[in-house]
C-alpha cells in the first residue's frame, strides 16, 4: 500500500526508536524510507530598528555546524535502514518552520506516507511547547502515522 514513506529525524533518542520501527513497519511493506532533517533557519544576532548586524564569519560557522549535524543525523538512519535491509534515501534542506519543511518534503519526494514520532506531550506543555507532529497533522493532506513510545 505503502511505497515512499518520509521519516523526519532530529536526532533525538525518540526519533532514532522512530527509524527502528520505521525500518520494521518499510520491511514489512516492501517500501522505500526517506529520511529529512530540517535544518533550522539562521537568524542574525541582533536587529536593532531597521538595521541588522551580524558576522559574515558566524553564519558561515553556523551553516557548517548545522550541516554537519544534519549529515550525522541522517547517515545514522541510513546505516540502521541499511542493517534492516530496507532500501533508503536521505536529504535535508533550511526551513523557517519544521513542519513546513516536512511537508515539503514529502511532496517534493512523491511520499504516500510520513512516519513520525511524538513526545505525547498533554495538556500545558503541549500547549506552550507545540508540536511538530500536530502541525504536520493539521496542515498536511498526506497521510500520517504517528509514532509514540510506551
Amino acid at each position: 500500500m505503502f511505497k515512499n514513506i518520509l521519516v523526519p529525524v532530529d536526532g533525538s533518542e525518540l526519533s532514532d526508536s522512530a527509524v527502528a520501527r520505521a525500518c520494521v513497519f518499510a520491511g514489512e511493506a516492501a517500501a522505500r524510507l526517506i529520511f529529512y532533517h530540517a535544518k533550522p533557519a539562521y537568524f542574525p544576532g541582533s536587529v536593532a530598528g531597521e538595521a541588522m548586524f551580524d558576522d559574515a564569519a558566524y553564519y558561515e560557522s553556523y551553516r557548517h555546524a548545522t550541516e554537519q549535524r544534519a549529515e550525522a543525523i541522517l547517515a545514522r538512519a541510513a546505516a540502521r535502514a541499511a542493517a534492516a535491509g530496507v532500501e533508503c534515501e536521505s536529504f535535508s534542506d533550511d526551513f523557517e518552520t519544521v513542519h513546513e519543511g516536512i511537508i515539503a518534503a514529502a511532496r517534493s519526494r512523491a511520499c504516500d506516507l510520513i512516519f513520525m514520532a511524538s513526545h505525547g506531550r498533554r495538556g500545558a506543555s503541549a500547549l506552550l511547547l507545540g508540536s511538530e507532529t500536530q502541525k504536520v497533522l493539521t496542515h498536511c493532506t498526506i497521510p500520517v502515522l504517528v509514532y509514540r513510545q510506551a
